[in-house]
């Protein structure tokens, strides 16, 4: 399911997005920062600061989870089950290792989120679907320039 092209976009991915719903149905949608792939199935996200997500992962394990780049304005839509895992349980420091050394110390987590993958989605910005023509490069010269983005010249 994780193949080498979404595990690098995912790589390149300043954020990703949990939506989680809670006990009466309603969405719950939290940026996590510190996310890798977990073999070719699974999907770990360290619980940095997460209560809602936690508890909404409790009642219901389906999620979805998001990541764009947003200069190329692709990215995927991953849904599965979640589970909370506990510093507490057997296999923590294994699965947490990878997310560890993103976080490094600045970021300490008594949890995290794994989550099982049962689908992959492209996201892909309109223009794409619209203008089939539209070139990666041309995305990114669009994104830079309505957020004010200009390459450093080195000396």
């Amino acid at each position: 399911m994780l193949n080498d092209t979404i595990s690098m976009a995912m790589k390149k991915s300043v954020l990703c997005w949990l939506a989680t719903v809670d006990r009466d149905g309603y969405p719950n949608v939290s940026p996590k920062e510190i996310f890798c792939p977990h073999g070719r199935d699974e999907l770990l996200i360290a619980n940095i600061a997460s209560p809602k997500s936690a508890s909404n992962i409790r009642l219901h394990a389906a999620v979805c989870v998001s990541f764009v780049d947003p200069f190329v304005q692709k990215g995927f839509k991953l849904t599965g089950n979640a589970r909370l895992m506990l510093n507490s349980e057997h296999g923590f420091d294994a699965l947490a290792a990878p997310l560890a050394k993103l976080a490094g110390p600045r970021f300490a987590f008594a949890s995290l989120f794994q989550i099982a993958l049962t689908s992959v989605e492209p996201i892909l910005a309109p223009s794409y679907r619209l203008y089939p023509e539209t070139k990666e490069c041309e995305q990114i010269e669009s994104a830079m320039q309505a957020y004010g983005v200009r390459p450093v010249q080195l000396n």
